[in-house]
């Protein structure tokens, strides 16, 4: 057994929690945890708890909840605290001061395999770009965002037709897994790092917006299905089309590539057919199973068809 280390965990969503809960059941001490203030959602606009600090008041541990990560105040707490210590899991990026506090470092865990995928959304941009493989990474922080050097690495395989709920689950185990191994590690001496590479031609994983949501479908069917997987469940793709001269922004949530060419047809071209919806890409239409109209539930496209009229002139396209 490992020597016992003393922690302070940084982390917000879900994935973070399941890291939080594996090093929370282990020998050693989370001291504290450090996670995001509450915010106001829903319709009500009540303060929600982020999942990391409900799992942590459930389980007894302290929360610290700073609005300035510099602050005076925060930083006397962490010294207070005086963690062997810190395991960062989706969390905004740490002051120097703060990262630098513990004698044996800060790590990070990271849904990629490091260098690739640096970023916000490394789960989603990894099946967007129609990766085989991805993992996680834990690496030791430094003054740059995912660019420390790196502790460790698990892979998994990325299977046909995967979208991010499944991955998501399946990394955010490896990624427990692979924390407690990595503080086990750190605790008894036993880790050799190695610096990243900083190459120019390493793909990124920006941020998720309005924009690269967006479905363009000049692309082809393969990458057209991509990014709806790569956005499943959520944020969900999203897609412009035509109806009856109405501009509407809708949600695609999954579809699949038919067996049909589109070569001969507009891209975003509107085929209705035995009661399924197919959308003509730069090769192949695709068959959409599950869309959302705007201010509407997602419905099968059997259901919304019972009772939503497409104009026979209606068409998709990238605005």
């Amino acid at each position: 057994m490992s020597k016992k280390l003393n922690i302070v965990f940084y982390g917000t969503p879900e994935f973070a929690t399941g890291v939080l809960k594996k090093l929370h059941e282990s020998n050693h001490n989370i001291k504290a945890v450090v996670t995001a203030p509450d915010k106001p959602a829903g319709r009500g606009r009540k303060l929600q708890q982020s999942d990391v600090k409900k799992f942590a008041v459930n389980n007894n541990i302290p929360v610290l909840q700073p609005t300035n990560l510099k602050s005076p105040d925060f930083i006397e707490q962490l010294q207070e605290i005086n963690p062997d210590l810190q395991v960062i899991v989706a969390f905004r990026m740490l002051p120097k001061v703060v990262w630098s506090l513990p004698v044996m470092g800060t790590f990070n865990l990271h849904a990629s395999l490091l260098p690739e995928y640096r970023g916000a959304a490394p789960i989603n941009w990894a099946i967007i770009n129609q990766e085989q493989k991805t993992g996680v990474t834990t690496f030791f922080i430094d003054d740059k965002i995912d660019t420390g050097a790196i502790i460790d690495q698990v892979e998994t395989q990325i299977e046909k037709n995967e979208n991010v709920g499944s991955l998501y689950d399946r990394l955010m185990n490896l990624g427990a897994d692979l924390s407690l191994k990595t503080v086990n590690d750190i605790a008894n001496n036993n880790i050799s790092t190695r610096v990243q590479s900083n190459s120019s031609s390493l793909k990124a994983a920006p941020k998720l917006n309005n924009e690269n949501t967006l479905i363009d479908f000049t692309k082809s069917a393969a990458e057209v299905t991509a990014l709806i997987r790569g956005l499943y469940p959520y944020p969900v793709a999203k897609a412009l089309f035509y109806n009856n001269d109405d501009e509407l922004r809708c949600k695609i949530h999954t579809a699949v590539i038919s067996e049909e060419k589109s070569d001969h047809v507009p891209p975003g071209t509107l085929l209705l057919k035995d009661k399924k919806l197919f959308i003509a890409t730069k090769d192949y239409f695709i068959e959409v199973n599950r869309l959302q109209l705007p201010g509407k539930k997602a419905m099968e496209v059997k259901d919304l068809l019972n009772g939503y009229q497409f104009h026979p002139n209606a068409r998709f396209y990238k605005g």
